[in-house]
């Protein structure tokens, strides 16, 4: 496994979490974080007995508060394009991974940082959180992906009202437009999120990947297209060890015992 600078990635009974560490800039994201986030991921990727990954920040105050912007001021058009390629790269990495990604957001998810959450594929924030997409502020958009990710997460509407005034929202506000999946009380956020993640664990891991793949993949096609999907990887899933353990442990009416195989 790779040694961080400004990142931790520990991984207890199948459950990988990554730890954005900056919190002296509030977990920032300059170029070297976001290469190691692509990393990290690529480390996790590498690694079959983790079945799922949660991404949070270090300290109280912020998941992420943002990219670093004293990195990013001095740049010119073509190191800004190159800056917004490492993002998305590393970002990409974090949305196509196989297994479920839950963000757990401590603070302030802005810019990047809620780019990053949007990369997740569920959010659960602590009553302490404010999101948004500030950009606009500093005369810049996002380009970690949040102008795509925001509308397809809470519709095209919603998300030109937030990018357009620089909205920021709430925990409360968050969780009614669909941006974050749960919310709790800030001593209580990591606790329920790795409860969730152990329940995951104890699922079938091939099928996991494959209800994501069907969702995430499916949804990007027309709906004739995303069924065949389903369907083939309904008949796919029944080539595996995995659904042959599941169905005869359900017979048998005791837990399975999945191997990712």
């Amino acid at each position: 496994m790779s040694n961080y600078e400004n990142v931790l990635l520990s991984i207890e009974e199948g459950i990988a979490t990554l730890t954005i560490n900056r919190p002296k800039n509030l977990n920032a994201l300059n170029q070297k974080t976001l290469e190691e986030i692509e990393a990290a991921v690529y480390d996790i990727k590498g690694n079959k007995d983790i079945r799922v990954l949660v991404i949070t920040g270090a300290g109280e105050k912020a998941f992420v508060a943002g990219a670093d912007i004293k990195e990013m001021q001095s740049k010119n058009a073509l190191e800004a394009r190159e800056f917004s390629i490492i993002g998305n790269r590393a970002f990409k990495a974090v949305d196509e991974l196989e297994i479920p990604v839950i963000a757990a957001i401590n603070g302030y998810a802005l810019g990047g940082g809620l780019e990053l959450a949007m990369a997740c594929d569920i959010r659960f924030a602590s009553t302490s959180a404010v999101a948004g997409l500030p950009e606009v502020n500093l005369g810049v958009i996002p380009g970690f992906g949040g102008t795509q990710r925001l509308s397809r997460i809470v519709g095209v509407s919603k998300a030109l009202e937030l990018l357009y005034a620089a909205v920021n929202v709430k925990a409360e506000e968050g969780l009614r437009i669909g941006l974050f999946n749960q919310v709790f009380e800030p001593e209580a956020l990591m606790e329920e999120t790795m409860k969730y993640a152990k329940k995951i664990t104890t699922k079938g891991p091939i099928a996991i990947n494959f209800a994501k793949q069907a969702v995430k993949v499916g949804y990007e096609m027309p709906l004739d297209k995303a069924l065949g999907l389903e369907s083939e990887l309904f008949g796919l899933v029944f080539s595996t060890e995995d659904q042959t353990e599941g169905m005869t442990a359900f017979v048998e009416k005791r837990s399975a015992e999945f191997k990712n195989q």
